[in-house]
């Protein structure tokens, strides 16, 4: 990674900040098999020492396709798209993506995506182990007595 990220951690909690999205150019992912280099891409499980899932942003340019398809053995990856548009492929399947679009994958469908606009595409990726949010609820959460300090 090209960029400082700021870290802060408490007792309960991990603290980061990546910077501001128009410098997500700034970042790099180094893949650990093939090492090639991702500019514009930064994972960020680890650095919040997440135990349940892997967040990462990422930018894609204008006019670019991934060009490959991959699945998962066990995460599904839920796409949420904050700048752009363009097409998401899943198995078969093509549809249009925008600012605003949320894609939920199954660990084994097959995907990628483009970037159709002539503008810098930015999106979040959050992965997870497949089958493991049966007990949600929202009463899983619980008020808790003590001074707000805001």
């Amino acid at each position: 990674m090209s960029t400082r990220v700021k870290r802060v951690a408490g007792a309960n909690y991990t603290s980061i900040n990546i910077g501001k999205l128009s410098k997500l150019g700034q970042h790099e992912f180094v893949h650990p098999k093939t090492k090639e280099v991702d500019k514009g891409r930064i994972f960020l499980g680890e650095l919040l020492n997440s135990t349940g899932s892997e967040l990462s942003f990422r930018e894609l340019q204008p006019k670019t396709t991934i060009p490959f398809l991959h699945k998962h053995k066990q995460h599904e990856e839920i796409y949420i798209f904050l700048k752009g548009n363009g097409k998401f492929q899943v198995d078969d399947d093509v549809m249009n993506i925008s600012e605003g679009s949320v894609i939920r994958v199954s660990p084994i469908g097959n995907r990628t995506l483009s970037n159709l606009s002539e503008d810098l595409m930015i999106y979040i990726v959050v992965q997870s182990t497949v089958d493991t949010l049966s007990a949600y609820t929202v009463l899983d959460g619980k008020r808790e007595e003590g001074e707000i300090k805001l």
